[in-house]
């Protein structure tokens, strides 16, 4: 009987938390703070701020991180079995290095294809993140930024979501779905086919975790392809701005 009552509310407890650490609540709070404290997303050039874009991903990486911790903790879950599991760190760590050259691959066919067959989801014309890498000190912040709330930030966020699923939401596909399309639509400002294809990559990336039940791998791939792009990207605005 106690089982039969504990049920709804664990998966009503699996669903605030799921929502809570869904990404958008915590950026809410995060925006509302910086706008308090007068900082606005934008220069008065009308580029994007990047001052107030790593302040943004640093301090909602912590402020997630913190509550995932906290809700794990409140349910005397492992952390440690939860996003490193039992596989071996260096060989996880190995693999995921090893993926970067294939995720490159998958996401230049994936965008290639997506401009070839509907040319139309190209909605904008160039990505706004761009501006923020017109010096060399730049692109090392912005490094930085993805790799921590890129590599680390979303795969801990996305390990999660999966495991409060599995538990009692659906299932680790549902989850692994909604959170794949939730990851892409955060992306919908470089553009619908940039969205897309980031979605492709949250479900790569998500099938990865429940494969390996580990972090690691994702976390390196992640972080890797990241910042690959900005250094590719810097390398290229050096080169056509000589």
């Amino acid at each position: 009987m106690d089982e039969i009552v504990e049920a709804p509310r664990r998966r009503a407890a699996s669903l605030i938390e799921v929502l809570i650490c869904s990404g958008f609540p915590t950026q809410l709070v995060i925006l509302t703070a910086l706008h308090t404290a007068g900082l606005r997303p934008q220069e008065e050039s009308g580029g994007l701020s990047l001052t107030f874009f790593a302040l943004l991903a640093g301090l909602d990486s912590v402020l997630l991180i913190s509550l995932i911790m906290f809700f794990l903790r409140a349910r005397a879950e492992s952390p440690r079995a939860i996003f490193l599991g039992a596989r071996p760190v260096v060989g996880e760590a190995t693999l995921g290095a090893a993926l970067i050259p294939i995720v490159f691959v998958f996401v230049a066919l994936v965008v290639g294809g997506l401009r070839f067959i509907a040319p139309w989801l190209q909605t904008v014309p160039q990505n706004p993140l761009g501006t923020l890498l017109d010096t060399r000190f730049e692109a090392i912040i912005f490094g930085f930024v993805v790799v921590i709330a890129g590599g680390l930030r979303e795969e801990i966020q996305r390990a999660f979501i999966l495991h409060r699923f599995e538990q009692s939401l659906g299932g680790a596909r549902l989850g692994l779905l909604l959170f794949s399309a939730m990851f892409g639509l955060g992306h919908i400002e470089q553009g619908a086919d940039v969205a897309i294809t980031t979605a492709a990559l949250g479900l790569f990336w998500g099938v990865l975790y429940l494969a390996r039940r580990s972090i690691v791998a994702s976390s390196v791939s992640h972080a890797g392809f990241n910042l690959a792009q900005v250094i590719v990207q810097a390398s290229l605005k050096r080169v056509v701005g000589t």
